[in-house]
């Protein structure tokens, strides 16, 4: 096993045990609550955090509370990582096959 590809599945392997991952993006949408004195009313709509999944040729939404943004932002980042990595080793093993042929 090559340096790089050692290195490649120790950082894949503590982004699979670590933290946690989740497969999606991240949506920031502003809406307005309707209250009539609310600053929302002129122009400045409130944040709220979507995390988008596609499921079945479908897109989906789920709103992220603010507590949870945190975690479900280091969880889609370290999810992209990790697909990182995955290509990084797929890549190598690609080598090894077309040097062999």
């Amino acid at each position: 096993m090559s340096g790089d590809e050692r290195r490649f599945r120790s950082q894949l392997a503590q982004l699979v045990s670590g933290r946690g991952l989740i497969r999606g993006s991240l949506l920031v949408r502003r809406r307005v609550c309707g209250k009539p004195t609310c600053r929302c009313v002129r122009g400045q709509g409130h944040e709220n955090l979507y995390l988008v999944v596609s499921q079945d040729g479908r897109s989906r939404q789920l709103f992220v509370p603010r507590e949870y943004e945190p975690a479900v932002r280091q969880w889609v980042a370290d999810y992209h990582r990790a697909q990182e990595l995955m290509e990084e080793i797929s890549r190598l093993y690609w080598e090894k096959v077309h040097r062999r042929s």
